[in-house]
């Protein structure tokens, strides 16, 4: 397996395609063969990329075996009808398979069989020859194609089959502006809606009507400049042949020709030879015109009368000017005045020129050209497309995509879908690419500002946490207390509260500080608080004073209030009795407990009051309780 800065670059294929071409045409030209092999590298191509290298590659082998035979060009449409018929089936995987390759073989044959059929004869013959020689080559041209397309996708199908897949990729993405999407991102990329009508449409129809309109432009001005140029040169031909009939009249003798009195046998038989020259000329006579109107002199063609097309030139012509060709019915006719020695013009030699020939080249001409454009439309068309496809269209889907997939759920997400768009990779060099630069720094933006409001948050939590927490023994405050009993009071508002209320009196913390000093002081109370905590639970106990502890227990646990006090007694009791324990790291409190009084307590407050209260009379019973 080649790697993929070892493989090959696509265009250096696509090129090397186009030689297989030409040299395998000049082969068979060379050698006389009876195929044509100038579309294997074509074939190759569209199997392996699509349709416009397929059809790149096409139009350059026509158009560069053009300069050695000029009706190449012609033949275009053929190397692009089968570049498109190739894609479409390799799109669809027929060549995946050699059963399928091989049921591909008779309608591409049948295709470009169609398309020679036409060119050869609508572009090399003319009008009701052309109808007639439709279908009389037909299985002959058939049976050519059949084994030459047949050979050829074959051997091209054997190719690709051991081709390796560096390349293939590499084709896959051929011209585009942004590195590769997944499967997933390309299906939804192309299958997104639009509002009204895609970009991809509206550019299809200005590059469609646009070519159109030039094609037709160009079309219609050719064939009115080689309408006038065929048209001149017949002018020149039927003066020249007027010329020379007019140097076989001698002026003098009109008027004796006009009575008869003069023999001009001759002169008619000189008409006659001058006339049969040229297969375009319908009739070569002489006439005269006077005031009386105009009379024939003599007529090569015997039966033929004179022109009646003449009138609205009958003065001119009468004064002995000369008048311009005068076309009709497919039909030049032209007045050559016959001057006598004086120079005054004794009569007009008068010669009808066919110009059906012409018409018939007029169509055959239209038909090359239609051919020429077809040809060049479909390259040009799609060379547009996809030039707009890979730089404009592809890169505005995906950015739209992301964009609107762009997930703020959390930092990770957020960092996930940055990364995303700078994958994308787009790098168009132009407004697209702009549009792109700005996008991928106002999600990083995005990205930036998230994680310092994560960080802000982050620090309000800490600061909230210390400013609810008690900076010694790291529970919770009186600032915590407060708001959960007005959070208590909302609910007794609300008709919902179920909570008691434990007030706990540490004893003996000035002694410990007078003997022991703050240190220990503080170490009494850290003792104090890790047993109310291991007790009650740390999430329900409140420091709210030097040493003054509160536990409030909401729902469940309620009942179980009086069993807690009950234990926190009895471990006090433990810990006093333990004479290996120092006077700091006992402890001794009053505690009281109260519960709520639903439709007799109004506020959080009246509950810790009796709480506070029965904590006093257990204070007091203590002291009694006391001999030292």
């Amino acid at each position: 397996m080649i790697e993929k800065s070892n493989a090959p670059s696509p265009i250096l294929i696509c090129v090397a395609a186009v030689i297989l071409n030409l040299v395998a045409s000049f082969a068979a030209r060379h050698f006389d063969l009876p195929l044509y092999l100038d579309t294997g590298g074509t074939i190759f191509i569209a199997m392996l990329s699509g349709y416009v290298p397929g059809i790149v590659v096409g139009f350059a082998t026509n158009f560069l075996n053009s300069f050695a035979d000029e009706s190449e060009m012609y033949y275009c449409t053929i190397s692009i009808a089968v570049a498109i018929y190739t894609t479409f089936l390799a799109r669809r995987g027929f060549f995946q398979k050699f059963t399928k390759t091989l049921l591909a073989i008779p309608a591409l044959a049948l295709i470009a069989t169609l398309c020679t059929e036409l060119i050869e004869n609508f572009l090399f013959r003319t009008g009701v020859e052309a109808l007639s020689a439709l279908g009389t080559n037909f299985a002959t041209i058939f049976l050519r194609e059949l084994i030459d397309k047949g050979l050829i996708v074959l051997l091209m199908f054997a190719v690709v089959k051991v081709l390796p897949q560096p390349i293939k990729d590499a084709f896959r993405g051929l011209g585009r502006k942004q590195a590769p999407l997944s499967d997933e991102m390309h299906r939804a990329v192309f299958k997104r809606k639009c509002p009204m009508t895609s970009l991809r449409t509206k550019i299809l129809l200005i590059l469609m009507l646009s070519s159109l309109f030039i094609a037709a432009s160009i079309a219609s001005i050719s064939y009115r400049i080689f309408e006038q140029a065929a048209t001149a040169v017949q002018v020149k031909i039927a003066d020249g042949l007027a010329m020379i009939a007019a140097n076989e009249i001698n002026p003098a003798q009109v008027d004796a020709y006009l009575n008869g009195v003069a023999d001009y046998a001759e002169v008619e038989k000189s008409f006659l030879t001058i006339k049969n020259s040229n297969p375009d000329v319908k009739s070569l006579r002489v006439e005269k015109f006077t005031a009386d109107g105009g009379r024939s002199v003599l007529n090569g063609d015997i039966n033929s009368p004179p022109s009646d097309n003449v009138l609205p030139y009958l003065d001119d012509l009468t004064a002995g000017k000369t008048i311009a060709p005068i076309i009709s019915d497919e039909t030049l006719t032209l007045y050559k005045p016959v001057y006598d020695a004086a120079g005054k013009p004794q009569c007009y030699v008068v010669i009808d020129m066919s110009l059906s020939l012409l018409s018939d080249y007029g169509r055959a001409f239209t038909a090359k050209v239609l051919a020429l454009f077809s040809g060049c439309f479909v390259f040009v068309f799609v060379i547009g497309l996809r030039f707009v496809e890979n730089n404009v269209i592809l890169p505005i889907n995906t950015m739209s995509y992301c964009a609107e997939n762009f997930a703020y759920d959390s930092n990770e997400i957020c960092a996930q879908n940055v990364e995303q768009i700078k994958q994308l990779d787009i790098h168009t060099g132009d407004e697209i690419e702009n549009l792109y630069v700005a996008l991928t720094k106002t999600t990083q933006d995005v990205l930036t500002y998230f994680e310092k409001l994560r960080r802000a948050k982050k620090q309000v939590a800490e600061m909230d946490k210390l400013a609810h927490r008690d900076s010694l023994t790291g529970i919770k405050n009186k600032a915590a207390y407060d708001e959960t009993t007005s959070r208590l009071d909302e609910k007794i508002s609300a008709g919902g509260a179920d909570f008691c209320i434990v007030m706990v009196d540490v004893n003996f913390l000035k002694k410990v500080n007078d003997t022991y000093g703050h240190e220990r002081g503080n170490e009494y109370l850290l003792n104090a608080s890790r047993l109310i905590c291991a007790v009650f639970g740390e999430e329900h106990v409140y420091r709210i004073g030097g040493d003054e502890f509160v536990v409030i227990i909401e729902g469940e646990k309620v009942s179980l209030c009086k069993y807690f006090a009950e234990q926190f007694k009895a471990e006090m009791a433990r810990k006093n009795a333990n004479t290996l324990l120092e006077p700091w790291e006992k402890v001794s409190a009053a505690i009281g407990v109260s519960y709520y009084q639903a439709g007799v307590d109004k506020t959080a407050d009246e509950v810790f009051k009796r709480a506070d209260k029965e904590m006093y009379e257990n204070k007091i019973a203590m002291k009694a309780q006391r001999t030292d």
